[in-house]
């Protein structure tokens, strides 16, 4: 645990060390700041002090692993979903996440479902029906025209694509 590790030669103290997160229970020197965010850079991590930031990080984590890593999509609204895994207000989350990103939470969600259809789309195991059904549009229509919208391209004309790169 490198972060512990860290924490503990800098003399500081915390209350917990969860993934993303730590509470640090006293205030940190300018000097304690800098020397951890260093050691940790050194490590691959990133120490971030602002809690809208670090409120950021959590929602975005929580879309990828709902969109490219759970088994299907939750079959509650998503606005509660995230709310749950966040254990917060989705307005209060809805609302920072737009005045920090200038993307509504939505608006990130459908540009990762597009990848997720990118991807499906590659490995062409899938019809257009069942990516629909899966990533829970009420249509292939639908599905095509967010696709389109992010894309510039229809998802038949991607897939044509990928064919053509991979006969030349």
């Amino acid at each position: 645990m490198v972060v512990k590790a860290e924490l503990d030669r800098l003399g500081l103290h915390y209350g917990f060390i969860d993934l993303g997160e730590v509470h640090v229970e006293e205030d940190m020197t300018a000097v304690q700041y800098d020397e951890l965010k260093m050691a940790l850079l050194k490590s691959g991590l990133e120490l971030m002090y602002d809690k809208n930031a670090l409120l950021i990080e959590k929602i975005k984590a929580v879309i990828i692993e709902m969109v490219h890593y759970a088994d299907e999509l939750p079959d509650i609204k998503k606005s509660d979903y995230i709310a749950q895994k966040l254990n917060s207000n989705y307005s209060k989350l809805s609302t920072v996440f737009s005045e920090t990103t200038g993307i509504t939470i939505e608006q990130y969600i459908i540009i990762h479902k597009v990848e997720k259809i990118k991807e499906l789309l590659l490995y062409d195991e899938l019809t257009l029906v069942q990516i629909s059904s899966m990533l829970h549009y009420s249509s292939v229509s639908h599905l095509s025209n967010q696709f389109k919208k992010i894309t510039g391209l229809s998802p038949t004309y991607f897939k044509k694509l990928k064919y053509k790169k991979s006969n030349t």
